[in-house]
């Protein structure tokens, strides 16, 4: 059971159907659902973190984990509705995906994303992964807007080829084929989300193509982190804050 402490925050896993329920109502704020609430099938199966203030309990921020056993199992994935994942199937190790990243509009702080990797390092290290892994989202679905990032990922985070997820989805912007410029490494940077900077900075690698999810209104890439690939010092990083 991963329950961690860190300034004003807590970290907790989710334990009955009413810290389900906040959950799935703060995706649903964060995510602009219909009807405020963010739920689905893969719910039953993961187990949800939570990351609250501890002097009012508000719920600051929320993700969940699905364990799988090996690369038998991906299909089982919520990422498999999207990748075609056939080559992570030969994988030997325990996986676990990562999903449903949010945190609450109204709470902007560095040390809840902090906190957030604290709980996944815990938790990784707990259940003995070798890959963590998940889709990586970009806000909205004109992938114009983050052709500097994409070129970067492209040019230097491309998944191992033995790796390397097919295309499933029926729309697909294939940035490793279009992009052959030269990324602007600041504008590149500026238009990352926060949550796969990180995984880049852990040696994480990406898809060659990102799914336009019209559903989301993103744009998301299959992101990989094999941990241990992580350089040490990351790993001493994630552990100080995750002990």
């Amino acid at each position: 059971m991963i329950q961690l402490a860190k300034g004003r925050y807590v970290a907790r896993e989710a334990t009955c159907a009413s810290d389900i329920e906040r959950v799935q109502q703060l995706r649903g704020l964060a995510f602009m659902r219909p009807g405020g609430v963010d739920a689905d099938q893969f719910d039953e199966i993961c187990d949800h973190i939570m990351i609250e203030d501890h002097e009012t309990g508000h719920l600051v921020c929320c993700f969940r984990f699905l364990p799988l056993p090996n690369g038998r199992e991906i299909g089982r994935s919520y990422s498999a509705q999207y990748y075609e994942l056939a080559g992570l199937q030969s994988f030997a190790g325990r996986m676990v995906e990562m999903g449903r990243f949010c945190s609450h509009p109204d709470w902007v702080d560095p040390d809840i994303l902090r906190v957030a990797w604290g709980a996944m390092t815990a938790y990784v290290d707990a259940q003995k992964v070798e890959l963590l892994f998940g889709c990586a989202s970009f806000a909205g679905t004109d992938a114009e807007e983050y052709y500097d990032a994409f070129a970067m990922l492209s040019e230097r985070h491309l998944a191992p080829r033995r790796w390397l997820p097919q295309i499933k989805a029926p729309k697909v912007f294939r940035f490793a084929d279009k992009l052959r410029r030269k990324p602007d490494a600041k504008k590149a940077m500026l238009r990352m989300p926060p949550l796969l900077r990180t995984y880049l900075m852990m040696g994480g690698w990406v898809s060659d193509h990102a799914v336009v999810d019209g559903q989301m209104n993103t744009l998301h890439v299959f992101t990989g982190v094999e941990i241990s690939a992580i350089p040490p010092a990351r790993k001493r990083l994630l552990r100080a804050v995750a002990g």
